[in-house]
């Protein structure tokens, strides 16, 4: 259970006691072998349980009435035989990690529920059978010791009861990853060299494959579409509801419903490199992570069960000086039921329990957290900045005006453009290239190409010194830019990047590409200004570029011409200033500016390097997601608060109780057995609290 343990194969946790979890998650069987284990021995127990408790009650009961008929000593043996079994064989798995606690010294629930049976069981063995060594004090009337054996049986039973419920509800917890897991279709059909088709398992698709989805069927792997349109269902991964049309060169996503229209498409991410593999990756990591608000528990849990122990010890000795005879019997019996009623599972779980609910809610609607801290800072931020390209606009530009300056044709001056974006991952890039091509133009390598971060591009082509970027470029190779800036200032306001072509050292033309503003962001920022979030747009496009996108969306608060490290010291800046700052963006050139941030967030049709920076992934790139996640992370850090407060509360007063602060007044002490009922029900009601996440309205 603990998120820094681990170990090859499975075991239980040396820190914490619980059951490892695999770090690659499965898709389980009805029942996980630990939970079928568990509720094998509570059956068995429960079965030699029942009789001990009946004949202990039954002892109490006719010792009063007719000591005469009691064979006393016969039936202490016969419940010392029924107990045994309980302890040694329903109780083993505790007392083995009972003693592995005090082997790695990590103490923990179960070093409590060890000693706690232990000291029953053992007393009342001591009093069966060596009953003579006992000083009279300690002896009823007939000369017999008070045993507890159905203490140390009762409180075996409900731990194995508690475990059960625990670890069925905790099951629960991970149902939207199992979902997740489930997406993936069991079989594909695949297209051979020779057209002939073949159904084959999942795991044999490589990339390169073809395949044919048939309507109804699920889409097998990530690809590009090659013949056929159709719409397909991607709301199990992006959270969007509407269906979205596929025809030949869009990008499917595996797992997701296809219509009615029959697909072939190119295999081209396969196994763990899917975005549903990815998914389910990010989701086991951001449960496996700890949020700093665990921190407050760790600390407490590494002092608490000593502490506990030096009140059970005190309490002991409290009951044995000063409480009615038997003296030694009421010293055990409470000192264990401050052992069992102290149980630190409930605190350990208070974290874990929602952090795991909370990321399969958000898995769910197409919001994925890559870590715990993520969900605890998310709702304290009141600073939003944004990127531009790929965050507020489609991230898919395309090329929209072309201007000669120079003694070159046009068809000459995209050919020098589109050869040397070759080597740049930039979106502009891409647009300037595929406009290339579809005007059938032949591209050239270019040599020496350098990129240039929030500058351009440069090389040699043709035996010619060429670059391709905006002003900042310009001023790189000492060009005035003057009378091309006539030119490219009208395009900007009207919200086209400009990027300049120099040939030779000269500005010999001008290419304006347009990427269009997302249908959902104004919306979008609507909704985050209702959050009372500051929105600022940091770019590096030009301050026109910059200024005419940002009056088309209301934002008020923008740098332009930013380069990729100066985006990371704007943050920087803020967050010196006293502001939660969250940065969204999707380029390898916000990876830095997302790592600086307090939340990272990126969209999930970004680069992977960005998203590798991020704390958030919005799977659809939608920034209406940040206020669900706001929201989630608000009912998160509640949810945690309600825990820890409800285990604090509990342990104060039942560990008041047990040790018998109620007995002077009112006469009232705590069985074990009832102890044990008490502890089991605190694990259960903190893990039932985190696991009403799962049914939030986001």
């Amino acid at each position: 259970m603990h998120p820094e343990v681990k170990q090859n194969g499975p075991g239980t946790c040396p820190k914490c006691g619980m059951a490892l979890e695999s770090v690659e998650p499965v898709i389980e069987a009805d029942e996980s072998v630990e939970l079928r284990d568990t509720t094998k021995r509570f059956w068995v127990s429960l079965v030699f349980a029942v009789p001990l408790l009946v004949i202990a009650m039954a002892h109490m009961a006719m010792h009063i009435s007719m000591p005469a008929y009691l064979p006393v000593s016969a039936i202490s043996w016969v419940q010392l035989g029924l107990a045994t079994p309980i302890v040694f064989w329903g109780g083993w798995p505790f007392l083995v990690r009972a003693w592995q606690s005090l082997v790695h010294r990590h103490l923990n629930m179960f070093t409590l529920i060890g000693l706690g049976v232990m000291v029953a069981y053992l007393y009342s063995v001591v009093g069966v059978l060596m009953v003579e060594k006992f000083p009279p004090s300690f002896k009823d009337a007939m000369g017999n010791v008070g045993v507890y054996f159905e203490a140390a049986a009762g409180i075996i039973v409900l731990v194995l009861l508690g475990q059960i419920l625990e670890l069925r509800a905790h099951k629960q917890t991970g149902n939207a990853l199992r979902a997740l897991l489930e997406l993936a279709p069991s079989s594909a059909r695949r297209i051979r060299d020779d057209e002939y088709e073949e159904d084959v398992n999942l795991d044999q698709i490589q990339v390169g494959d073809r395949l044919r989805v048939r309507p109804g069927e699920k889409i097998p792997v990530d690809g590009k579409v090659l013949s056929g349109a159709s719409v397909v269902d991607e709301s199990m991964l992006t959270g969007e509801p509407i269906p979205v049309e596929k025809t030949a060169g869009g990008k499917v996503i595996g797992a997701t419903l296809n219509g009615s229209g029959t697909l072939v498409i190119l295999a081209e991410r396969v196994g763990n490199d899917t975005v549903l593999s990815q998914i389910v990756q990010m989701v086991a990591a951001a449960q496996r992570s700890r949020a700093p608000i665990q921190k407050i528990a760790d600390r407490v849990s590494g002092y608490f069960v000593p502490i506990v122990v030096a009140i059970a010890l005190i309490t002991f000795v409290t009951w044995f000086l000063f409480g009615p005879q038997p003296a030694l019997a009421y010293a055990c019996i409470n000192a264990v039921a401050v052992l069992i009623i102290a149980c630190p599972c409930a605190l350990g779980l208070a974290t874990p329990m929602s952090i795991m609910t909370a990321t399969g809610k958000a898995a769910s609607v197409g919001i994925l957290f890559t870590d715990a801290e993520a969900i605890e800072t998310m709702h304290k931020i009141d600073t939003l900045i944004v990127d531009k390209t790929g965050t507020l606009t489609e991230g898919t530009p395309e090329l929209s005006t072309i201007i000669v300056l120079g003694d070159i044709d046009e068809k000459e001056l995209l050919r020098v453009a589109a050869s040397l974006e070759q080597g740049s991952e930039h979106p502009l890039a891409a647009a300037i290239i595929d406009a290339a091509r579809k005007r059938n133009i032949q591209l050239s390598p270019p040599q020496q190409f350098k990129a240039l971060p929030g500058m351009g591009v440069s090389g040699n082509l043709d035996h010619r010194e060429v670059a391709l970027g905006n002003l900042a470029l310009l001023n790189i190779f000492k060009l005035d830019p003057a009378d091309a800036q006539s030119h490219a200032e009208p395009l900007r306001r009207d919200g086209s990047t400009v990027m300049f072509v120099i040939s030779d050292r000269k500005i010999v033309g001008l290419i304006a590409v347009t990427d269009p503003i997302k249908a959902t962001t104004a919306q979008a920022l609507h909704a985050l200004r209702e959050e009372k979030l500051n929105i600022v747009m940091v770019t590096g496009d030009g301050e026109t570029t910059a200024r005419a996108v940002a009056a088309k969306l209301g934002i008020d608060d923008v740098v332009a011409g930013v380069l990729p490290d100066q985006k990371a010291g704007i943050i920087k800046q803020r967050q010196e200033d006293g502001h939660i700052v969250a940065m969204a963006g999707d380029g390898i050139n916000d990876a830095p500016a997302l790592a600086q941030a307090h939340v990272g967030i990126a969209m999930g049709t970004g680069a992977d390097v960005a998203k590798e920076s991020a704390g958030v992934i919005l799977v659809k790139g939608n920034l209406q997601r940040i206020v669900r996640a706001r929201r989630l992370s608000r009912l998160t850090m509640r949810n945690i608060k309600q825990n820890l407060f409800f285990t604090f509360i509990y342990n104060l007063l039942g560990v008041s109780i047990a040790a018998g602060a109620l007995y002077p007044f009112f006469g009232i002490l705590l069985s074990p057995v009832v102890a044990a009922a008490a502890m089991s029900f605190s694990s259960v009601s903190v893990i039932l609290n985190a696991l009403r996440l799962r049914r939030v309205n986001l």
